[in-house]
């Protein structure tokens, strides 16, 4: 199975529609992430969890840090360029 590549935005309208449906996605995507780090520090606060909850928590986390960096990626990939001088490190390129 091949791995499922990211879509980037690319419009000049920030105020059009696809660039408003793109922002409520990631806001989504963010707000998701936010609850789950909730989460995770209640688990890590939990003598009792066992060993699935915490390999079901760093599987849930690496997810939310993987749409996290794509929204990371996508912002800088709109921001102007004196932004990032060095461009985007190659790895969130």
């Amino acid at each position: 199975m091949s791995a499922v590549q990211p879509c980037y935005l690319s419009t000049g309208d920030t105020a059009g529609y696809p660039s408003r449906l793109a922002d409520d996605a990631e806001d989504s995507q963010l707000e998701l992430g936010a609850e789950l780090v909730d989460h995770a520090l209640e688990v890590l606060t939990d003598s009792v969890a066992g060993p699935e909850e915490l390999r079901l928590l760093t599987t849930d986390l690496t997810e939310a840090l993987r749409d996290t960096l794509r929204v990371a990626t996508s912002r800088g990939h709109r921001l102007p360029r004196s932004v990032h001088p060095e461009g985007l490190p190659e790895h969130l390129g």
